[in-house]
């Protein structure tokens, strides 16, 4: 994006009546927040949340304002949006992006310039690849004209924003790639959409999740000037307790922290640092930039177990220097609205907020 480009959206949102002053949203007396500087080698400490609004284009809406000025005034400073590029695509020719929904998009990025929120566009669902259902027709992985088009998506977000400050906006490509997903084959496909990219923006900062559901580090993109992600919902037990789309049954053992597996062995703290954390310090001593880009327990996970956990959990990330974004700000993971059955809410702009796990997250 140029600077004319961005310059025009930004008075467009100030005459839609995004700049409004005197609004609790719009901040106008407030100093703008000055974000970190990050680099492929060194991400900051961002602490924040995913929003969800375009993660499935079936039921996608337009950001709000109120969650970001919400965020930042719980005193966060990061969002990632997981994307469904279907959002934006025709669907009778994946090349051809829809502009309206594209500038819903540009709005987010506004938004989160405006609220001292850095912002991470996430492809959820990029072509030819996602962890949701249905699966994609056909591979990322192992098809060269899908590869093609998602690296075509990507090159159009990255002259969209063309020249915004890395403290601002980054690209964090694909999802969680699977356990299936080839070394060779996820370093291939990241060196050709990360080339799309930087021929229309050569300092973009690119964040690449692990493989393996982002469990695992990406050894693979060593040298590629990438950062790298990790998501942690371990143990699954407790964080996905009750949740239908991991096939969820009674055999689980009880949701309790520390959790007492069905061998009778425990998952601690300990377990955290030496499994979760330790092989990513390893690696990112090999000089590639660590976050955490997903964590969370679902509602059905007893609460208390769950502070617990995040609290041990967020200590460890904090140990690491690691940055974060709960999955997700409202909704079954999230601080607001969360609809869990066991603890009191509080109302706070006419939201219903889960005091304690805020308090929790904003020491971690």
């Amino acid at each position: 994006m140029s600077m004319n480009r961005r310059e025009a959206l930004r008075l467009a949102l100030a005459a839609a009546g995004l700049g409004a002053a005197g609004s609790r949203s719009a901040r106008a007396d407030a100093p703008a927040r000055a974000l970190p500087q990050p680099t492929p080698r060194h991400l900051p400490r961002w602490r924040g949340f995913n929003l969800l609004n375009k993660f499935m284009a079936d039921h996608q809406s337009a950001f709000a304002e109120r969650d970001f000025a919400d965020i930042a005034e719980l005193g966060f400073d990061f969002v990632r949006l997981p994307l469904d590029y279907r959002c934006w695509t025709d669907r009778a020719n994946p090349r051809t992006l829809l502009e309206p929904v594209l500038k819903e998009i540009d709005r987010a990025v506004e938004l989160g310039r405006k609220h001292g929120l850095h912002v991470q566009l996430n492809f959820h669902r990029a072509p030819g690849y996602t962890v949701a259902k249905p699966p994609e027709p056909k591979s990322l992985w192992t098809d060269p004209e899908v590869l093609d088009v998602c690296a075509h998506h990507w090159a159009r977000f990255a002259a969209r924003y063309q020249g915004m400050p890395n403290n601002q906006v980054s690209f964090n490509l694909f999802n969680e790639p699977d356990d299936r997903v080839k070394p060779e084959d996820h370093r291939r496909v990241v060196e050709q959409v990360a080339g799309a990219i930087r021929q229309r923006d050569p300092q973009r900062l690119i964040v690449c999740d692990g493989r393996a559901w982002a469990t695992q580090p990406p050894v693979e993109l060593i040298g590629l000037n990438v950062a790298a992600a990790l998501h942690d919902y371990n143990p699954m037990p407790l964080t996905h307790y009750k949740a239908s789309w991991v096939n969820w049954d009674e055999s689980w053992p009880d949701p309790i922290w520390p959790l007492r597996q069905k061998d009778g062995k425990y998952v601690t703290r300990g377990t955290i640092a030496r499994e979760v954390v330790k092989p990513w310090k390893d690696f990112e001593a090999r000089g590639v930039g660590v976050m955490v880009g997903e964590f969370g327990a679902h509602n059905f996970s007893p609460h208390r177990f769950v502070l617990s956990w995040m609290h041990d959990t967020l200590e460890e990330f904090k140990k690491a220097g690691w940055g974060w974004a709960l999955w997700n700000f409202t909704g079954s993971f999230g601080i607001c609205d969360s609809g869990r059955y066991d603890i009191a809410y509080e109302d706070w702009h006419d939201r219903k907020l889960d005091r304690a796990m805020l308090e929790v997250l904003q020491a971690g």
